[in-house]
Formats: C-alpha cells, structure tokens, sequence
C-alpha cells in the first residue's frame, strides 16, 4: 500500500512538475489568442460579450459605451482592432443595449435601474477576472459609460487597476445648461436667427418634456460640427452585425434606451445623476480625457471634478479640436494611458 503511494506521488510530480517548473513552462508557452462572442448570464439575463486579443495574459480593458443604448461591438474592431496586440479588449452590449436588446426584448425595462446597471457592470467584471484568470482589469467609460464607469470603481475598487473616462459626465442638468448657454450664445455670435429663435422657443433647462430634447440637440450638433478639426476615427460596422433586422433592432434598443434613462418628464434615472454625491476619496487611478469643444459635457465640469477627488494617481488631458464625440487624438491619449497602466501592473507582477 505505501509503495503504491509512494509510486503514485512520484508519477504526479514527474507528470506536473514543480510550482516553479510549471510557472516557468507557461511562461515559454506561446500567445493563446482571443476572440469570443457569447452570451453571458449577468444579473439574471443574457447579456453580449465579446473579448479579443491576440495574447490571453495581456491586461483586460472593459469599454462601457455610451449612449445609453449605443452599443460599441459592431463598431469595435475598426475603431480598436490595432489594440488587440497589446490588450484584451471587451465589448458589453449593456442591458437595453445592442444583442442583449436583441435577445431580451423591452420587458427588461422595469429592471433598468442605476443601481443594477451599475451591478451589471460589476459582474461582467468579476465574470472577466474568472474567466481570463487575472488579477483585475481595466476600465473605460464613455459619455453615459462613464458614469457607470464612476459608480462601478466606487463600489467595487478590488475589480479595477485603473479607470479611464472620455468625455466624462458629471451632472447632467448642469450640462444641460452649460450647453445650452454655449449653443445659444454662438448662434447669437454668428447671427443665426432661425437657430435663435428654435433655442428660444425651446427654453432653457431645466426641461419637462423629451420632445424638447431633440430640438435642441440638431441645433447643438450643427455648431458642434462647426468646431470639430481632430480626425475621426474609422467606423465600420463588421459584416455580421450588418443585417437589415439586427440594424433595425439596434436602433430600437438606442431609442428605447434612451427615452427610458432620461424619461418622457425629463425625470429619468439620467437626469438625476451627480458624482460629487458618491464621494471623493477613490481607491484606484483615475484619469479623464476630454475634448476641448465638447458642448455636450462640458470639460470645465470634468476638470473640477478631478481636482476635487483623492486617487492614487490621477490626471486630466484636454483634446484640442474634439468635441462629444471620440477622435484619433483622443483615442492616442487613451491607449497611451493603457500602455502606461500595463508597465505598472507588469511590473507589480515580477
């Protein structure tokens, strides 16, 4: 009996080799490249994930889109693709959003709270480090993301080597105002009574009805567009999302979205957002990249923001020529900050 234990212990050690053999022998073993497109069960639906990257041991960025409702993963790998080499990139299609829109219909909409969107987000990224076996991941938040971005890092900073917001939301009624203002006052300027006279009638916020909204925002992209010099960055839809149904339903769920987070009162979960009220004190890095000329969310609110809070590391880079939306410069500035972050964590883990 002992030699028949003895005889077996000796064939698993021969077989496995030691800790430190076989920390060194998957250490030589090649890239495992990824790309998975799945359903994922998350807070108690199915929810679209997609991660690709051409090393499995790269750090893992999460994107959280914006919107709300404006799913990035049709657009992901004209817009990242390049990255795939140095990182694993996620894409979320959030709930209300995208393929997970596609799959649960609009009866999810009672369940469409913050609070759970933001757990959402917190178990797609546990679900990551368990799936992928790393330590933590990367997050960045863009426009309505980066509110999600804020709340998730608060709530669950053990998650997160760093968080990186692009055109970061911080109070949407004062943004609503602060835009307002600028749009209002450069159709004075350039003497555009017809844009005058819409934004008058208008009124400015706060608003009481959803309908307001899109008379604003022709008038608020119109001068936007006007400001814009930075280069956009490619966009194409990937063949598989480009179906005349699934287009049709991604539009739905933008729609659906949308009126639900800002609500036909202007009463909705959006309109009630504030940071400053989570706190100041962050456990993890933060930094926020913002364009210069974003009258959407306007960049003097993201800067005092930052200087207000406490965090590890923390920073705030303007983009000169871009508005609300992303452009390559800007798009550079993150994926530097990336770069930056994966030396700190490789060398954390040597």
């Amino acid at each position: 009996m002992c030699v028949l234990l003895i005889l077996a212990v000796f064939i698993w050690t021969t077989a496995s080799g030691s800790p430190d053999q076989s920390r060194s022998s998957n250490a030589e073993m090649p890239p495992v490249r990824l790309n998975e497109e799945a359903y994922v069960r998350i807070g108690g639906i199915e929810q679209w994930i997609t991660i690709k990257g051409e090393n499995r041991r790269n750090p893992i960025v999460l994107f959280l889109h914006g919107g709300p409702g404006n799913a990035l993963s049709p657009f992901a790998e004209s817009e990242f693709g390049v990255w795939e080499h140095e990182f694993n990139l996620v894409q979320w299609d959030q709930r209300g959003a995208g393929r997970t829109f596609v799959k649960s219909g609009p009866s999810i909409e009672p369940t469409m709270t913050l609070d759970r969107m933001v757990q959402d987000g917190i178990e797609v990224s546990g679900y990551l480090v368990k799936h992928l076996g790393q330590r933590k991941i990367i997050l960045v938040g863009t426009s309505w993301g980066s509110v999600l971005g804020i709340y998730m890092v608060k709530r669950r900073p053990d998650l997160f080597y760093a968080y990186i917001g692009v055109a970061q939301v911080v109070n949407i009624r004062r943004s609503q105002a602060y835009s307002y203002r600028q749009v209002l006052e450069r159709a004075r300027a350039a003497g555009d009574q017809p844009a005058v006279t819409a934004l008058e009638n208008i009124g400015p916020p706060p608003w009481n009805s959803i309908r307001q909204w899109p008379e604003f925002h022709k008038v608020l992209l119109l001068y936007q567009a006007k400001v814009i010099t930075a280069a956009s960055p490619p966009m194409h839809l990937e063949p598989e999302y480009d179906s005349a149904s699934e287009q049709a339903r991604r539009s739905e769920a933008a729609d659906f979205s949308f009126v639900h987070f800002m609500g036909m009162a202007m009463d909705g979960p959006l309109e009630q957002i504030d940071l400053a009220a989570l706190g100041r004190d962050f456990a993890v890095p933060v930094y926020i990249i913002h364009g210069k000329e974003d009258l959407t969310a306007p960049p003097e609110l993201a800067k005092t923001y930052l200087e207000s809070i406490t965090a590890p590391r923390k920073r705030f880079s303007i983009v000169q020529g871009t508005g609300h939306e992303s452009t390559v410069p800007q798009l550079e500035l993150v994926r530097g900050v990336l770069r930056e972050e994966a030396e700190r964590i490789q060398t954390s883990l040597h």
